[in-house]
């Protein structure tokens, strides 16, 4: 039976200095553990112990580096979503044109274009309630003016409401004869229908992660994605062993490489090379950084 208690601030500043983490300002740690919760923040200072059962700290652990990690790991997450929402906008588009195009507006809702007729129902249902509480004048003036049609609106309406893991579970969901699902691979540099589907959930659940404010640093990363043999773009020149893909790292290369093709000239290698120097303190190991991996080609771009 779970019986532990609430404890105040005060009283968490002092286990935390009984278990040996330095904190140079009690009011500054004061400050930061009536914003950020201490079951958070444990998430950072964890590594930090020695003894991680009686969560005794290693010598030099310093509450300031705990703070570091934090922010790090916060602007980590900021500069990830923004380049995972360029992303999303390309691949809603090139799903609403192309399939719309090869089929018609109501393609989502086509069952025969599908191969997994359970996931596409939970997804039309998770659509029709993304829909139903939707405030978009553009939606609400779709109802009003085609009240006969029982339909979703098409697709060009109805998937700007819907979220990247909808869209992502949409693509790896078309059976692999749709001819559109190739030629979408093909335009990111992905060659066939094969690769991007694990791409685009790698993608997803990272966008999650960031959307719901957990941590990056130091996690591994459930489910794996397929690897290219021979990019058609610049890639990385190191090819990454199984147990790497846990780490942020091979995931943070395929979104550079979707990036160069939809953003050209992008910043991102610049943005998270500055992210690191701001925070020397963090070992960027912990995300399965290499050690010269601004020097390669991917990277260069």
């Amino acid at each position: 039976m779970f019986e532990k208690k609430p404890t105040t601030i005060e009283q968490q500043i002092a286990l935390l200095k009984h278990r040996g983490l330095q904190i140079e300002s009690d009011e500054e740690a004061e400050h930061y553990l009536s914003h950020i919760s201490y079951y958070r923040l444990g998430e950072y200072w964890h590594a930090m112990q020695s003894d991680k059962e009686n969560h005794v700290f290693k010598p030099e652990s310093k509450f300031s580096d705990v703070i570091a990690l934090y922010c790090f790991d916060r602007e980590l997450r900021l500069l990830l979503f923004d380049t995972i929402e360029k992303l999303e906008i390309s691949l809603r588009t090139k799903l609403i044109y192309h399939l719309s195009h090869e089929f018609d507006p109501w393609w989502f809702q086509n069952f025969e274009l599908f191969s997994d007729s359970l996931q596409l129902v939970k997804t039309l249902s998770g659509l029709e309630e993304e829909i139903s509480r939707s405030k978009d004048g553009i939606i609400k003036n779709h109802f009003a003016k085609h009240k006969d049609d029982k339909r979703f609106p098409p697709a060009w309406k109805t998937l700007e409401q819907t979220s990247f893991g909808t869209l992502s579970k949409l693509y790896g969901n078309l059976r692999n004869n749709v001819k559109s699902k190739d030629v979408i691979a093909e335009e990111y540099g992905a060659v066939n229908h094969t690769f991007l589907p694990s791409w685009l959930q790698s993608i997803a659940q990272i966008r999650n992660y960031c959307a719901h404010h957990s941590r990056l640093w130091n996690r591994n990363l459930p489910g794996t994605v397929k690897l290219l043999p021979r990019p058609p773009y610049q890639w990385i020149s190191e090819v990454p062993k199984q147990h790497e893909f846990q780490k942020l790292y091979v995931h943070m290369c395929l979104m550079k490489y979707l990036l160069n093709i939809v953003a050209p000239g992008n910043h991102f290698t610049l943005k998270l090379s500055k992210l690191f120097e701001k925070y020397p303190s963090v070992d960027p190991f912990a995300v399965g950084m290499k050690e010269n991996w601004m020097e390669e080609p991917l990277w260069n771009m």
